[in-house]
């Protein structure tokens, strides 16, 4: 496990928590108690499409909604009430109408296609919308929580026409009948009003002879590749979809045999920008034609260059370099591959060897650059079980203190200064518990993964309180499956916040990210390993010298006083300490660990005040009767070989001042 958001505070009063608990908890109660209970008809359908442009409209102004503010308050979010997402294929499930709905109900086996008819209303962790079906005669409210946007935009603005997979029908928080969608691998959205249950077998060409067909793949191409000049990324990713289905068919493939090569071609520069790195990878290879002339090889190296960029992004160097090999070989004129394979060689030397030029790294980042450009280097460490902790991070050789363990580039990353970035209370109904989550984290990691369900697994085997519903599945032929439940669970035990990098300060705009082998760096108050960053390199080093085998631990809380530190463990990370620290100051009565904490603080202003470099021998000898005194306080047989924590702020200014002398 990892630690969290580290220095930002946020104190509600029993007041507010109060009142969070119990509009969650009253919608539950309510939502039980109407449980299978047939969906009421619309009664003025219009009304509700002007109430939802109002809202919109008020929305936009700043108003208030539940626990939401746009900039002076955290929003408030319930977990805990999870369900796991839809793994059926679209084609397999049954259409269904708002007729249909039932309350409080995930309506297995079916599917729901609706049209938006009014403006969407936003706020900060949900956005919502009215609805229509297919039949035309009913509206309904649409809800997606808290995984709402698309690259940066709504998702339900970015599109008018939407299926649900097995829709779930339940109360809004303000006890308003709605669709809800927590999971984004449940809502199919249509770009262009592309049904993909159509494309996926073709059967939008069904009926065309083939050069009719060609004719429509060919359509969605050049329709693709306008969207993708505009930067339409979404609807050129949409219309290449569609056309490769279409230009895969026998009758088609038969007599325009590289037109599906074209599309993917193209469709993978699209999804280079749009960071599906798997698809890219993938689009670029089956492009390749293999013929040895002239105008393919130059077609293969355009093709060579975006697999390698796409494998690049992703860390994977070897197979990077390898594809820009490739593109020299066939374009040897070409200007951009050796710069990419000098870049490479950098990559693969930090990754072997962990050498890095950390100043220049450092000076080359910047609040509109906040990303190193770096390989993770794994060091000498290996996961394995650690008794009572789950798994942990030993080390495979003896690294001497101040030696680099591992440095690794985040996973992902929500900036503090990035309007992405989203702070939320969270009221998490299974152990009724109130924490600070660094939502937009969770948010971006789910978006990354559903680019990228190559990384699902990597990442979905860190430890989260929350398994899901057994089932592993990832991907369906509609795409990536993220259970959104396990996502939220393994970012609050494994993120880390990285501080106030790049201005970025204060509660509401913490920058946290996960590095998933960091994450396995279980907690010690005593801990023989810190961290720091650049950018978001994690650079963790040995502050003790640890032998081949031992275990590598940091502190996850930075609070001094026992009380207030295993509240905090427990409270964000579901665990109470029992280091040698822990096991000692736990027989300590409230008034001499009040004690210490009183000398602790007394040291602290005396370094702060006192400048070593100057000291003179009164100054040293106050320094010397604060550092006794709060030795006394660890005296005890319980207390032996157990190092003075509160007094070492105090030793290090005493070292230094007497060496000076």
């Amino acid at each position: 496990m990892a630690s969290n958001m580290d220095g930002n505070t946020v104190h509600l009063t029993e007041q507010e928590a109060a009142r969070i608990k119990t509009t969650v908890k009253d919608r539950i109660e309510k939502c039980s108690s109407l449980a299978g209970q047939d969906r009421k008809p619309t009664e003025d359908g219009q009304s509700a499409i002007g109430e939802a442009n109002n809202t919109a409209l008020m929305a936009e102004m700043g108003s208030m909604a539940f626990g939401e503010t746009k900039n002076d308050k955290l929003p408030a979010l319930a977990v805990g009430d999870a369900y796991p997402p839809s793994v059926a294929a679209l084609r397999d499930l049954q259409p269904m109408t708002l007729s249909d709905l039932r309350i409080e109900t995930h309506h297995r086996g079916r599917r729901l296609t609706v049209k938006r008819v009014s403006l969407v209303v936003t706020h900060a962790a949900r956005s919502w919308t009215v609805v229509q079906d297919e039949a035309g005669d009913e509206m309904e409210r649409l809800e997606i929580y808290l995984h709402k946007l698309n690259h940066g935009k709504e998702i339900l603005e970015s599109a008018s026409l939407f299926v649900i997979k097995e829709p779930y029908f339940t109360l809004s928080d303000q006890g308003e009948p709605t669709l809800r969608i927590d999971h984004p691998s449940d809502l199919i959205i249509c770009w262009d009003d592309i049904v993909p249950s159509e494309v996926a077998d073709g059967s939008e060409a069904s009926g065309l002879d083939p050069a009719e067909a060609e004719k429509s793949a060919r359509t969605h191409k050049d329709d693709g590749n306008a969207a993708l000049k505009k930067q339409n990324l979404a609807s050129a990713h949409a219309n290449y979809t569609a056309g490769l289905k279409i230009a895969r068919l026998p009758s088609v493939s038969s007599t325009a045999p590289d037109l599906a090569r074209d599309i993917h071609r193209n469709r993978a520069l699209a999804n280079l920008l749009l960071g599906r790195l798997d698809e890219a990878k993938a689009d670029a290879t089956a492009s390749l034609l293999g013929r040895g002339d002239p105008a393919s090889d130059d077609l293969d190296g355009k093709a060579y260059s975006r697999a390698g960029s796409a494998a690049y992004n992703n860390g994977e160097y070897e197979e990077a370099k390898g594809f820009f090999e490739n593109q020299l070989k066939l374009v040897p004129d070409d200007k951009a591959a050796p710069i990419h394979l000098r870049r490479i060689a950098l990559r693969l030397r930090e990754q072997g060897t962990g050498a890095y030029n950390l100043n220049k790294l450092q000076a080359g980042l910047s609040q509109s650059r906040p990303l190193a450009e770096a390989a993770t280097f794994p060091g000498y460490t290996e996961i394995k079980d650690s008794p009572g902790r789950g798994r942990g991070l030993f080390a495979t050789r003896d690294i001497p203190a101040g030696d680099i363990i591992l440095c690794e580039k985040a996973f992902c990353v929500a900036w503090g200064h990035e309007k992405e970035a989203l702070t939320a209370m969270t009221y998490d109904v299974r152990d009724d518990r109130i924490r600070v989550s660094p939502a937009g984290l969770t948010r971006a990691l789910v978006q990354k993964l559903l680019c990228n369900p190559s990384q699902i697994k990597h990442v979905m085997d860190l430890y989260g309180d929350y398994d899901g519903s057994g089932q592993s599945v990832s991907q369906t032929e509609d795409g990536p499956v993220v259970d959104v439940f396990r996502a939220h669970d393994i970012v609050s035990r494994n993120a880390f916040g990285l501080g106030a990098l790049y201005g970025a300060s204060g509660p509401a705009s913490t920058s946290t990210g996960l590095w998933v082998r960091a994450a396995y760096i279980n907690h010690s108050c005593l801990p023989n390993a810190t961290k720091s960053f650049v950018g978001d390199l994690m650079i963790v080093r040995a502050v003790e010298p640890i032998a081949a085998g031992e275990e590598i631990f940091h502190s996850y809380s930075v609070l001094g006083e026992y009380d207030a530190r295993q509240a905090a463990l427990m409270t964000t990370w579901g665990f109470e300490c029992g280091c040698a620290l822990c096991t000692a100051e736990k027989g300590d009565d409230a008034g001499l660990r009040a004690r210490r904490m009183e000398l602790a603080g007394q040291a602290d202003a005396f370094v702060e005040k006192e400048p070593w470099a100057r000291a003179k021998r009164l100054t040293i000898a106050k320094a010397q009767r604060i550092a006794r005194a709060i030795d006394e306080t660890y005296e005890g047989e319980r207390y032996e070989g157990v190092p003075h924590v509160a007094a070492y702020t105090i030793r290090e200014w005493l070292a230094r001042a007497e060496q000076r002398r």
